[in-house]
């Protein structure tokens, strides 16, 4: 299993304060990893993921940066290339959501969520992926949705802007893999995370969305029959997929899109 370990790299995990990114930058650890952390409410040493990275003997390097501010983008960027002239492994999470019908989706929704979900993924890739391309070699993994696939409802800048983060992974790729640099993407599918928590709590869009059987069922009754794994997925599910693709078993893998939806794509 040596092919899945990522010893002596350096990971820049985007997002990781707690939800997907934590679980990730904690499997990357574990898999061999020292981490470079960022989101914009990362308390430092004395973070959850700093702790348990930590724990398993890697470093944890901590970094606070808002995507949708551009200045505070680029201070974040220059900083980290300052302090960390190699990067191995680029995990672009940082991703907001925001839930209006589309008739009634104001600027200011569209405007942060495409900041942070696309603009702001294409700037970091591009800044790091230039050290990547130099060094002939490096692994770029983008979250991406199931809404890359598909509209959804009620989200249209989300849906938009992992639609356009799944063509932009395989513009990268397509440029880079000539250089031994990896970009791919993990899709999650229904999730616990603090994203899809409004989503959770709603019975009503639960039964509709996720089922798509009447609505006068049974909420788990509802889901089960959607989903065909039974259950929403957890961050911890989602891990294997992230270092697969940051690892050397992926070498041959450029600009594929990895769904982990409990069978959601298949039904």
């Amino acid at each position: 299993m040596q092919n899945f370990r990522v010893d002596q790299k350096i990971a820049l995990v985007t997002g990781c304060s707690r939800g997907i990114g934590m679980e990730v930058a904690i499997e990357l650890a574990r898999a061999g990893a020292d981490i470079i952390g960022v989101s914009n409410s990362l308390a430092g040493k004395e973070s959850e993921v700093a702790k348990a990275v930590e724990a398993v003997g890697k470093k944890f390097y901590s970094y606070q940066a808002d995507f949708s501010d551009r200045d505070s983008l680029y201070r974040f960027l220059n900083q980290v290339k300052k302090d960390h002239p190699r990067i191995d492994i680029l995990i672009n999470n940082a991703g907001n959501i925001k839930r209006k019908p589309a008739a009634e989706h104001p600027d200011e929704y569209w405007d942060k969520i495409i900041d942070i979900n696309l603009n702001a993924q294409f700037i970091i890739t591009r800044e790091i992926g230039q050290r990547m391309v130099e060094q002939q070699s490096g692994k770029i993994v983008f979250t991406c949705s199931l809404l890359s696939f598909q509209g959804g409802i009620n989200v249209p800048g989300y849906a938009a802007s992992k639609g356009a983060v799944a063509s932009l992974l395989k513009a990268f790729a397509n440029e880079w893999s000539k250089f031994g640099v990896n970009v791919n993407g993990v899709a999650p599918g229904y999730i616990e995370t603090d994203n899809t928590a409004q989503l959770r709590q709603d019975e009503e869009r639960n039964k509709a969305i996720l089922s798509r059987i009447p609505q006068d069922e049974e909420r788990n009754k509802a889901i089960l029959s959607r989903i065909p794994a039974g259950r929403w997925g957890t961050a911890a599910d989602l891990t294997g997929a992230y270092v697969y693709l940051s690892s050397p078993a992926s070498n041959y893998v450029c600009g594929t899109i990895l769904t982990v939806d409990g069978g959601w794509m298949g039904r």
